[in-house]
């Protein structure tokens, strides 16, 4: 359903209601009324979730542009259980730099309001209290930044406008020596190097893991080259050693790959331009020209750096001796699928380690230990998909983690996985098919590495490195297993209408230059639920079938639209790619809807 002149449409806009609280507001709690006079933005969002990470560093500029008259509120709203804690919100707050009030919705309240499906979804309310606009994903702030402009002058003129300072109050810094540092190395010295994420750096510490050695980067959040106190990171998170000594750096946010020569403190680029890769971007080239997107981890394996590509649900390479990158694994949708590297489905691969013949990886937002074979084939050691995890030992077809971020492997074949949202140290060994749990009370692990006989864990949320004797025993945990806190649609069995939404924004128009510019893909878990119009097409709107043998399952829907400015004088419009992929629940019920609206972007208004 595409419109490429749309009315503003305007709908009275429900209040914000969260059981967490404000955060980011000197303890002042807000409703709507108080913001009147304002435009705000709401920006739907979980800390696990890649996406709603990339908008908020899409917001940071619009925000700073229009900081007297526009007002951004991060809605809170969890997928995992730990996402609902409080403690772990504001954490995630201060973790990822977000500079403007936070609404904790733990219960979902205000997003069930709003009629949100999608992680990240945004919300656009004008000065008088109404919704204009709605967003999923990613690629929007061009448009928003339009919309504000229109708005900014409509309302400026009608004298509804109130311009001033808005109602963000920043944390008070907390004096530790490292700060959520994401993830650790073993240095051939014996010391250890550690990215220290939240505050853009890196940290060498002596070999009691405690000390400081010395700092390196700037501090400050950037991308420049340069020596220790000159170069800048952009919350940087994988670490791995080459054969030439240096250190291989995940640049996350600046999405590229950093070298750091631990002789002399000097960093330089390999990989990445700084721009994140989009659909239709290049997958293989010189590794300087060719766009990345979060790499979130880094190991090598059979010659190459693997990158764990977080952002895309992919794992790519990056060859030392060409200089060039390239897709390794997976088709960018997000998901849980075996089987050739070309054809496997990734949701969020956060960790990796290497051993000689498997790389095994941590898939984060399918609670997922997976490994990839020298022949590139990709297997499920444990997990079943985006909407199950726990924590629960036992054999792997039955054993749950919960969001883990980092995997190491252990001298016995077996592996540790730092299961974050669990607090936990699991360990799964191959030879028993068994997962027991190592340790518990960690503050949300991100990684761990072996010194000796001993395991150092990354206590991110502690803001430390915790060393643990690799015990012979495990501990007994008992099982707990959870669903999303997502509810299930309910949908009539049968035929489905499926619509995306898709309103160009004002002065820009599909772009048609090179054919269709929209993209549909469809799938479900479990495959057998849809009957008909699993696949790709260039149509948003489907007709599907749902089998009523099948009573639950989750949708998979995945749309693309490309919008260009809209203006014949201009031989080379600037172009946009608007993206989103939902996980649906549904749940066949008789009576239920027989329409589904998924709104990309623009208003449902029907």
């Amino acid at each position: 359903m595409t419109d490429s002149a749309p009315r503003r449409a305007r709908v009275r806009a429900p209040e914000l209601i969260g059981k967490g609280g404000w955060l980011n507001t000197g303890d002042q709690q807000y409703t709507l009324a108080d913001l009147r006079g304002r435009i705000v933005v709401l920006d739907f969002w979980t800390f696990c979730c890649i996406n709603c990470l990339h908008v908020l560093d899409e917001l940071r500029e619009l925000e700073e542009k229009h900081r007297d008259t526009l007002v951004v509120i991060g809605v809170h709203s969890p997928k995992f259980v730990h996402e609902a804690e409080h403690r772990a919100v504001v954490d995630a707050v201060e973790r990822y730099g977000v500079a403007h009030p936070v609404l904790d919705d733990p219960e979902l309240a205000t997003w069930k309001q709003y009629a949100v499906r999608a992680w990240p979804t945004l919300v656009v309310i004008d000065p008088e209290g109404y919704v204009v606009a709605q967003h999923a994903g990613e690629g929007h702030a061009h448009a928003i930044e339009r919309l504000v402009a229109e708005l900014e002058a409509e309302h400026e003129a009608k004298g509804t406008l109130r311009r001033g300072d808005g109602p963000y109050v920043p944390p008070e810094p907390e004096p530790t020596t490292l700060r959520f540092p994401g993830k650790a190395l073993l240095l051939p010295s014996g010391n250890f190097l550690v990215s220290d994420t939240t505050r853009h750096r890196l940290v060498e510490l002596a070999e009691d893991a405690e000390t400081v050695v010395r700092r390196l980067g700037s501090g400050r959040r950037g991308f420049a080259d340069g020596g220790p106190e000159q170069a800048s990171f952009n919350e940087p998170q994988g670490l791995a050693l080459l054969d030439d000594g240096s250190v291989v750096v995940a640049d996350t946010v600046n999405h590229a790959l950093r070298r750091l020569d631990p002789a002399t403190g000097e960093v330089t680029t390999l990989a990445g331009t700084g721009r994140q890769w989009w659909q239709g971007s290049a997958t293989s080239g010189p590794a300087r020209e060719v766009d990345l997107s979060s790499p979130w981890d880094v190991a090598v394996f059979g010659g190459k750096v693997w990158i764990a590509m977080a952002g895309v649900h992919q794992l790519w390479t990056y060859d030392p001796a060409a200089r060039t990158v390239a897709v390794a694994a997976g088709t960018t949708n997000e998901g849980l699928v075996d089987g050739p590297g070309a054809e496997a489905w990734f949701a969020q691969p956060s960790g990796l380690a290497a051993t000689a013949d498997r790389l095994w990886l941590a898939d984060s937002e399918t609670s997922a230990l997976r490994w990839v074979d020298t022949d590139g084939r990709v297997h499920t050691a444990v997990g079943t998909g985006l909407f199950d995890f726990g924590h629960r030992d036992g054999a792997a077809d039955q054993a749950l983690f919960q969001h883990p971020l980092g995997v190491t492997a252990l001298p016995d074949g077996s592996v540790a996985v730092a299961d974050t949202y669990n607090h936990a140290l699991r360990r799964y060994d191959p030879a028993t098919g068994e997962v027991t749990t190592l340790a518990t009370d960690l503050r949300e692990p991100s990684d761990a590495v072996l010194a000796g006989a001993d395991i150092v864990v990354v206590e991110s949320a502690r803001h430390r490195l915790t060393r643990l004797r690799l015990p012979e025993e495990a501990v007994r945990v008992e099982s707990v297993a959870h669903r999303t806190r997502r509810a299930a649609t309910e949908v009539a069995p049968g035929r489905l209408r499926l619509d995306v939404i898709f309103q160009a924004p004002a002065g820009q128009k599909l772009d048609t230059r090179y054919g269709p510019s929209t993209r549909l893909l469809v799938s479900s878990t479990p495959p057998e639920l849809l009957l008909k119009g699993e696949g790709a097409d260039t149509d948003l709107s489907r007709e599907l079938e749902l089998d009523p043998a099948v009573t639950e399952g989750v949708l998979h829907v995945s749309a693309m639209a490309a919008s260009c400015d809209d203006d014949p004088a201009n031989a080379y419009p600037a172009c946009h790619v608007h993206q989103q992929d939902w996980g649906v629940p549904v749940r066949l019920t008789e009576g239920g809807t027989d329409r589904l609206p998924l709104v990309l972007a623009g208003m449902d208004e029907q």
